[in-house]
C-alpha cells in the first residue's frame, strides 16, 4: 500500500520518540495551517511537557535534532512555544507524487479488503412519487457506495421499498370504489399484468384515497379490510398490487437514473412478509417479546442511558405489524449475506431513535451478531426562508420538480454561452443541473440542513457542482492541446506547485476519512480545494507557453496528477463531468 506522507513522517517520528523515550501515542503530524512555516507540523512537544515536567521547547528542540538527518525532510524547525514545523525534499515530494500517478487507487488505500457493507438508501414508497425528502439519501447513499467501493468494500446497495403496508390497501379500495367489477374483485381472473390506472392517475389517487380514509371510518376500515385481505394472499389482490407496484418502480427507477444513482436490489417489505411471523414467534418464545397493552414491544433501555430510550413496538394491538418489525425481518435475512460486515442505513436524522431501538433489539435478539450496524442520518433540504423545501402551494415537492428546476436554471446560463452547440445545450444543463444539486447536497456536514437556491447552485464561480466540472473540463482542455509534448515527473519547486502537489497526495487520505465518518462532505471540500488551487497554479505558473522544456514537462506532470485524483473525487461523489463547458 501507498503510504500517505502524514503517514512516513508519523513513522519517523515514532522512532524518533522512541529513542528519545517520549510518549508512543502521541507520534503525530498534520498538514500545517501556515504553509510558509513548513509543510506539517508536530504539535506532539506541548503534550509530552505535561507529562515529562520538561519544557515543550526543549523537548520540540530535540525531537527536530533527531528528525534532521532524515533525507526526506529539508528543513525541521521549531516555532513558538513547541511547535516542530516540517518541509519535506523537493525530490521526496516528486517521488510520493510520481508514485501515486503510478498507482492505480490512486494512494486510495485497500481498508474494506472484500467485506461487504450494505446500504439501505432511498426507501422510497410504493404508489408515491419521489419527493425532495428523498434527495438527500438518494445523493449521499450513491456517494458513500462509491466512496466504500473504492476502500475496498464489496457494495450493496439496496433501496428497500415501502409496498406492503396500509398504502396498498387504500389504492385497492380506491380503485374498487371506481370499478367494482374489475377482475380483481371478482376474482374470476385472469388477471391484466397492466395496472387499470396511469402513472398521474396513481399519483393523484394516493393523497385522494389517504384523505378519504382520515375522514371517512368506513373509507377506513375497507382499505384495512382490503391490506388483510391482500397479506393473506387473495389472487385478485395480488395480481393488482403487483401491477401498481411495477407501475410505480418503473417511475422511480426512471427518477434514480436521472440522478445517477446504482441499486443492486429494490427489495422491499414484501420480500420479508412471509418471515415476520417466525420471528415474532421467536422472540416471543424467548422472552425477548413481552406483551404490553395487547401490543408486543421489545425493552431496550439499557443501564447507562442518559435520556429515555422507550421499548420498540413489535405488534400492534390489532395484530399489525410495523417499520421497525420490517427492519428486524429485513436485517436478519442481511445477515445470511456471505462476508456481511457492516449495514448504513442513510436515512433521515430524525430516525435516529427508531434504529437506536432496531439496533438493539437486533443485539437483544442475537439477530446479524458481529455486524456494525450504523445510522447515517442526514438534515432537510430547505427553502431560502430556511424551512423545509415546500411547492409555492405549500405542499411536499416532487423530487422530479426540484430536480427540473435546477436544469432549467442551468439551461439559461447555457444559452447565454456560445462556446456550446445548439444541439448540445439540454444535455449539458441536465448535467449541470444534477451538479449543482449533488454538490450541493454533499459540500456540508450531512447531519446539517442545506438551503436550495437554484440560481445560485449552478454557477461556474464559488463552491459548486458546476465549478468542479468546469475544473475537470478545463484540464482535460489542457492535456489534449498539450499532445505531443513530453510529460515528465510531478515533480513541484515553486509554492504554487507545492501546495497543488502536496494537496493532491491528500486524495487517499480525504477518501479513506469521508470513508469513516460516512461524510461524503470531506471529499467535496478537498475536492474543491483543488479545484482552487488549480487555478492558482494556472495563474502563476505557465504550463503550455513556458519554453523551459524540463519545467514544461514536470508541469504538465502536476497538471496529469491533479485531473487523475480530480476527476476521481469527482466521480465518488457520482457527479458527471461533460465534454466542454
Amino acid at each position: 500500500m501507498l503510504l500517505s506522507l502524514i503517514s512516513q513522517v508519523d513513522e519517523a517520528l515514532a522512532v524518533v520518540f522512541h529513542a528519545l523515550g517520549l510518549p508512543p501515542h502521541l507520534a503525530h503530524a498534520e498538514p500545517s495551517a501556515r504553509p510558509a512555516l513548513g509543510d506539517v507540523q508536530c504539535h506532539a512537544a506541548l503534550a509530552a511537557a505535561r507529562v515529562l515536567g520538561r519544557p515543550p521547547r526543549a523537548i520540540a528542540d530535540d525531537i527536530a535534532a533527531a528528525l534532521r538527518g532524515d533525507a526526506r525532510f529539508a528543513a525541521v524547525e521549531v516555532a513558538g512555544p513547541g511547535f516542530v514545523n516540517i518541509r519535506f525534499a523537493d525530490t521526496f515530494l516528486g517521488t510520493a507524487a510520481a508514485a501515486t500517478l503510478a498507482d492505480p487507487r490512486l494512494g486510495v488505500a485497500d481498508e474494506g479488503q472484500g467485506a461487504l457493507v450494505v446500504l439501505d438508501f432511498g426507501g422510497p414508497n410504493v404508489a408515491k412519487p419521489l419527493h425532495v425528502g428523498h434527495l438527500r439519501s438518494l445523493v449521499l447513499g450513491e456517494s458513500l457506495r462509491r466512496i466504500l467501493g473504492a476502500l475496498g468494500w464489496r457494495t450493496h446497495g439496496d433501496a428497500h421499498l415501502g409496498d406492503w403496508g396500509l398504502q396498498m390497501g387504500m389504492l385497492s379500495a380506491a380503485i374498487r370504489l371506481r370499478d367494482p367489477a374489475m377482475p380483481y374483485f371478482t376474482g374470476a381472473g385472469p388477471y391484466p399484468t397492466n395496472a387499470p390506472v396511469t402513472l398521474d392517475e396513481l399519483e393523484r389517487l394516493y393523497p385522494e384515497a389517504a384523505a378519504a380514509c382520515r375522514d371517512d371510518p368506513a373509507r377506513m376500515a375497507g382499505a384495512r379490510a382490503d391490506t388483510a385481505a391482500l397479506q393473506a394472499g387473495d389472487p385478485g389482490l395480488l395480481a393488482l398490487w403487483h401491477a401498481l407496484r411495477q407501475l410505480s418502480v418503473d417511475a422511480q427507477v426512471r427518477d434514480f437514473a436521472l440522478l445517477g444513482v446504482h441499486f443492486d436490489a429494490l427489495d422491499g417489505e414484501s420480500d420479508v412478509r412471509d418471515a415476520i411471523a417466525p420471528l415474532v414467534d421467536d422472540l416471543r418464545a424467548r422472552g425477548i417479546a413481552r406483551a404490553s397493552e395487547g401490543a408486543l414491544v421489545v425493552d431496550v433501555a439499557l443501564p447507562g442511558d442518559t435520556s429515555e430510550v422507550p421499548p420498540l413496538l413489535l405488534v400492534k394491538a390489532d395484530g399489525a405489524a410495523l417499520y421497525a418489525t420490517t427492519d428486524l425481518v429485513t436485517l436478519q435475512a442481511r445477515a445470511r449475506m456471505p462476508g456481511l460486515a457492516k449495514v448504513v442505513y442513510v436515512v433521515d436524522q430524525r430516525q435516529a431513535l427508531h434504529f437506536e431501538q432496531v439496533f438493539r433489539a437486533a443485539r437483544r435478539a442475537g439477530i446479524a451478531d458481529g455486524v456494525d450496524l450504523v445510522h447515517a442520518g442526514f438534515g432537510t433540504v430547505n427553502g431560502k426562508d430556511g424551512k423545509p423545501f415546500k411547492t409555492r402551494q405549500g405542499g411536499v415537492a416532487r423530487l422530479r420538480d426540484l430536480l427540473d428546476e435546477a436544469v432549467e436554471r442551468a439551461a439559461e446560463r447555457v444559452e447565454a454561452s456560445a462556446r456550446v452547440a445548439v444541439g448540445e445545450r439540454p444535455a449539458l444543463a441536465r448535467s449541470i443541473g444534477m451538479a449543482a444539486v449533488k454538490f450541493a447536497d454533499l459540500s456540508g456536514d450531512r447531519v446539517s440542513g442545506y438551503v436550495f437556491d437554484a440560481e445560485r447552485l449552478v454557477a461556474f464561480e464559488g463552491k459548486t457542482g458546476p465549478y468542479l466540472q468546469y475544473a475537470v473540463v478545463r484540464l482535460r482542455s489542457l492535456l489534449a492541446r498539450a499532445a505531443g509534448m513530453a510529460v515528465g515527473p510531478p515533480h513541484a519547486t515553486l509554492p504554487a506547485e507545492r501546495e497543488l502537489v502536496l494537496a493532491c497526495l491528500g486524495f487517499g487520505a480525504k477518501v479513506s476519512e469521508a470513508g469513516h465518518l460516512l461524510q461524503p462532505g470531506v471529499l467535496a471540500a478537498w475536492a474543491h480545494d483543488i479545484a482552487q488551487r488549480f487555478s492558482t497554479f494556472y495563474d502563476r505558473c505557465e504550463v503550455l507557453r513556458e519554453t523551459d522544456e524540463t519545467c514544461r514537462s514536470r508541469r504538465l506532470g502536476i497538471c496529469t496528477l491533479t485531473l487523475a485524483v480530480l476527476e476521481r473525487a469527482v466521480a465518488l461523489l457520482g457527479i458527471d463531468v461533460p465534454a466542454r463547458m
